[in-house]
């Protein structure tokens, strides 16, 4: 499997969420009922964002989708690189985390010249799946990741601006009343290979990638999210054209990403959720995969209980994240929101809303617990 070549380890270096905006013509999805070709932007390197790996490994979509309909899977490094892919409308549907879901719904609507974007589900809320503080192998001991990230004072730092990651950076660093000798824009490539050269003293980092470098010995976890109640999330996003043309698509697509949140919440299945993504992605071991989504983080490291919680719609607690990380975006020098709230219509979770009551659920669908390595198999 050679996906990243294919999509380029350049893009990599996209880390920033300024998108372009021009006209586009609108796609057309065929009528109810009829066949639909789709082509899913979604992440496999961003933990969080797994039940896209699994719809894709497990091919859930199938059994909703009109009879000889087509699902082609497409990598996207971060998630600026899906929503460029949706702005020039090659892509239909993209998995991604909270900064780049909230920046599309503001590239914006058509008769802007833009293309407009809805975010429609959500994958999943966790403190420690995107804040994430890793910290140079030789640092000091520390008792909690507060102490850890006071440690970062007048220190050299790092993490991928415009992304959660800076968000919750700049949010630890406001709390702990510390400010860094520097705070540098890098993309997990730089910081995976400063860490390795031993040029770098802290750094916020997303999964799996997290776990990828403590497992190469790089470096080691030092603080999360649960240290500073800070939430991140991943979110499922949709072109407007597609919502508006096939409902029949619509619903169905969420019909199978809600199967795929109810198989990523069943422990019983961690090993298969781990293969499916050791398929997906390259250079991750199996281990270190399922680590990033199940295996447990010592506590005074910014480990917690809860490794993601499955919240498929827009609950009370999302909608706070949603508004904290659109003020955060609007704050930028180059604001990917355009305003200080999301805009009217950016979010439409009503259908998954249906299908969530239509199966008798309710919100969290499901929580992923931290479990000891030993579980692992």
């Amino acid at each position: 499997m050679r996906l990243l070549k294919k999509f380029g380890l350049g893009i990599l270096a996209a880390a920033s969420l300024a998108l372009p905006m021009s006209a586009q013509a609108e796609v057309n999805f065929g009528k109810e009922g009829e066949k639909v070709d789709l082509v899913i932007g979604y992440q496999p390197y961003y933990t969080e964002s797994w039940s896209g790996v699994v719809n894709n490994g497990k091919q859930f979509w199938k059994k909703y989708l009109p009879e000889g309909s087509t699902a082609e899977f497409q990598i996207g490094l971060q998630g600026s690189v899906i929503v460029n892919a949706m702005t020039g409308e090659k892509q239909h549907i993209g998995y991604m985390g909270d900064m780049p879901a909230i920046a599309s719904t503001f590239k914006n609507i058509k008769a802007r010249g833009g293309t407009d974007i809805r975010i429609v589900a959500v994958l999943g809320t966790s403190k420690q799946q995107c804040n994430i503080f890793l910290v140079r192998n030789d640092a000091p001991e520390f008792a909690n990741g507060r102490e850890a990230v006071k440690w970062m004072d007048g220190k050299l730092t790092s993490a991928p601006h415009g992304a959660c990651t800076d968000r919750f950076a700049r949010l630890a660093f406001e709390k702990a009343g510390i400010k860094p000798a520097k705070y540098l824009n890098q993309n997990i490539e730089i910081i995976t290979t400063n860490f390795r050269a031993k040029k770098l003293d802290a750094a916020a980092i997303w999964e799996p990638t997290a776990s990828k470098i403590v497992a190469a010995g790089l470096a080691r976890r030092a603080a999360s999210g649960e240290d500073f109640d800070a939430l991140d999330g991943g979110f499922m996003v949709m072109l407007n054209d597609l919502i508006s043309q096939r409902p029949d698509v619509h619903r169905g697509w969420l019909e199978a990403e809600l199967d795929a949140q109810l198989f990523l919440a069943d422990f019983a299945n961690a090993s298969a959720v781990a293969e499916m993504a050791e398929a997906q992605t390259e250079k991750i071991d199996k281990k270190v995969l399922w680590s990033s989504l199940y295996g447990e983080t010592a506590k005074n490291q910014g480990g917690g209980d809860v490794k993601v919680q499955l919240d498929f719609v827009v609950t009370p607690r999302v909608q706070g994240l949603l508004d904290d990380a659109t003020a955060f975006l609007y704050s930028l020098p180059k604001k990917p929101a355009a305003e200080a709230k999301i805009r009217d219509g950016g979010v439409v979770d009503g259908v998954a809303q249906e299908v969530l009551k239509a199966r008798g659920l309710t919100s969290p669908v499901g929580i992923v617990k931290a479990r000891p390595s030993s579980e692992y198999k």
